[in-house]
């Protein structure tokens, strides 16, 4: 028996590795039991975390989820020394059953194939899931061009957030001459509430690996460099291991299989700048420059790092490689919409009930996501939006929740693919303050160098905190779309130019909001604390005396069973006695 336990960062969170410690601990105890102690990445599902599966000797898995060391106790006395599965914590089994089995049997999963199923400090597991047989492939059958021409025939986009066509980059790429080239994974995943790049890397680094040494093959590029995060570090372990374990086994290095191939790899730490996920800006980085994007042409194909013609792509995007060229470009193209192929893989996070990591085929509707597999909002209340395509993206609302999700579809709502953030949010979130948030990140991880974007985006944000200050004027919302205009087709680089997107999205689907603010200065989700007031219902109250004890500041006076009233003057308006009131007596306006 094999027993693996998730140790992605969601998984070491929420408390994995005393998991960990407790079944070794058991282990130890009873040396004579048949049992392999391993560890994986993320198994997706991350609301159920920790999480531990369970592998019989006929390879047949249980997945139990929410594991404490003493459920883990309950696991090895019952399930390991007895073979009774302890049904009330399975989660899933391997054979698609299960309470929460619809989480992952509504995927297809193709980049995550691996994720959860393999230890990733271990190249013998990862090989024998398929890793690298599209590496050997490539180099013992295909030319280069043969490879190109597959990956553009797959109808790969960069799942970076642009959805540029892949095999054309790489198109590019190769026709430039020079004695050397670059090939370089973008994984500086900067995105509030996105972990997609962070899970692959954690969970199946050689998927990575394996994408960039059929791209550097592809382009001629004979080394490489991964961009990641330093605040990724058991990513960037797990990747320092899989490039010398594939270094060890002929996978990287000189002479590839055999091939007269040679392609390095190395790792550059970031240092977490938002804007360094714009291509030109993560290549001055490398160089030991200020990531500050460049001005195009000419762009990094003829003219990347070191002055050398470059290729970037996404962790998502160099995942799905090996498994193009192993399988086929056909049966990827078969995936998807007419004009987008294949998977997309999602950090479904928010208000939803089931969170986590997603790979669904393009062409699902977002109801598809948050409702099939998702299970709804968490707090039960009605759906509202859906945050897509991170900082740069745009909110859609619920009468669009049958919105295909494709590239094309996705931007005629004035949001975007992105690189994969989906935040949920439920009636209780206030969509002129979302727009603020989303904002105010991009204005502060803005670089400075375009006036439009660095200044733009600042009395953009000046107006929305008005707002929500209850301090919003008639003109407010012209001023928010001349801005955004301005910002959208002047600033320098794309993050600059998608910046509006946030601000553009509520506008067109919550304009009532904003209007309420100002007009009313009314905040309608009753969030804004400038623009909400907590007032106690004399009818109702019994005065049990329970919210002025958990008032943070005495604004709550009153005898016992007499009805209270609350001190506007004193109140912080932080909720408390909304929340401890048993009687309803406490209303928000």
């Amino acid at each position: 028996m094999k027993l693996m336990i998730g140790l992605g960062s969601c998984g070491i969170a929420a408390g994995g590795l005393k998991v960990k410690d407790a079944f070794s601990a058991m282990l130890n105890d009873n040396p004579g039991v048949n049992l392999v102690l391993s560890e994986t990445g993320c198994m997706g599902m991350c609301f159920k975390e920790p999480m531990v599966e369970l592998v019989d000797d006929e390879g047949f898995g249980t997945i139990y989820g929410g594991v404490t060391p003493e459920i883990a106790k309950e696991i090895f006395e019952k399930h390991v020394l007895g073979g009774t599965p302890v049904e009330e914590y399975v989660v899933m089994r391997r054979d698609g059953t299960g309470p929460e089995a619809n989480f992952i049997t509504r995927q297809q999963r193709i980049v995550l194939s691996r994720c959860g199923r393999i230890n990733p400090e271990s190249l013998d597991e990862a090989l024998a899931m398929g890793a690298y047989k599209g590496l050997e492939k490539a180099l013992k059958t295909m030319t280069p061009a043969v490879v190109i021409e597959e990956v553009l025939k797959s109808g790969l986009k960069g799942r970076g957030g642009a959805g540029f066509p892949t095999g054309l980059k790489w198109k590019f790429a190769a026709a430039s001459q020079a004695e050397q080239k670059y090939i370089i994974c973008n994984a500086d995943e900067g995105d509030p509430g996105a972990f997609m790049d962070r899970s692959v890397l954690e969970g199946d680094p050689h998927s990575v690996i394996e994408g960039l040494a059929i791209g550097g093959y592809a382009i001629g590029a004979t080394k490489g460099y991964i961009y990641a995060r330093a605040e990724y570090p058991i990513a960037i372990k797990r990747l320092q291991i899989a490039i010398k374990q594939a270094e060890e086994r002929g996978f990287l290095g000189d002479n590839i299989l055999g091939s007269g191939f040679s392609f390095h790899l190395q790792i550059k730490q970031g240092a977490g700048a938002f804007v360094c996920g714009e291509e030109t800006a993560l290549i001055a980085s490398i160089e030991g420059q200020r990531g500050m994007p460049r001005i195009r042409p000419p762009f990094p194909a003829t003219r990347g790092l070191f002055g050398k013609p470059s290729n970037i792509n996404n962790v998502e995007t160099l995942a799905n490689i090996g498994w193009i060229i192993l399988n086929g470009a056909d049966k990827f193209a078969a995936i998807g919409t007419e004009k987008s192929k294949g998977t997309k893989v999602f950090a479904l996070a928010g208000k939803v009930k089931n969170g986590g990591l997603v790979e669904i085929p393009i062409g699902a509707t977002i109801r598809d996501v948050v409702f099939g597999i998702g299970g709804g909002t968490s707090s039960g209340k009605p759906f509202k939006a859906v945050q897509m395509g991170g900082p740069s993206g745009g909110c859609i609302p619920a009468d669009l929740a049958d919105t295909i999700i494709d590239y094309d579809t996705l931007a005629a709502t004035g949001a975007i693919m992105g690189s994969g953030g989906m935040i949920v949010m439920d009636e209780d979130n206030c969509m002129v303050d979302i727009a603020r948030f989303f904002l105010n990140f991009t204005q502060s991880e803005s670089c400075g160098k375009c006036t439009f974007c660095k200044i733009g985006t600042k009395r953009m944000l000046e107006i929305l905190e008005r707002i929500t200050k209850g301090e919003g004027e008639e003109g407010d919302i012209e001023k928010l779309e001349l801005l955004a205009d301005q910002i959208k087709r002047n600033a320098l680089c794309g993050l600059g130019q998608t910046a509006p997107n946030p601000v553009l999205t509520t506008l067109r689907y919550f304009r009532h909001e904003y209007e309420a603010h100002i007009r009313d200065k009314k905040c309608p989700a009753h969030q804004c604390k400038a623009l909400i007031k907590y007032e106690i219902n004399p009818d109702k109250c019994v005065g049990c005396t329970v919210c002025a004890k958990k008032c943070p500041v005495s604004a709550i006076s009153g005898s016992l069973k007499s009805p209270h009233v609350i001190d506007q003057s004193k109140c912080i308006k932080c909720g408390t006695c909304l929340t401890a009131c048993r009687f309803g007596a406490i209303s928000v306006d």
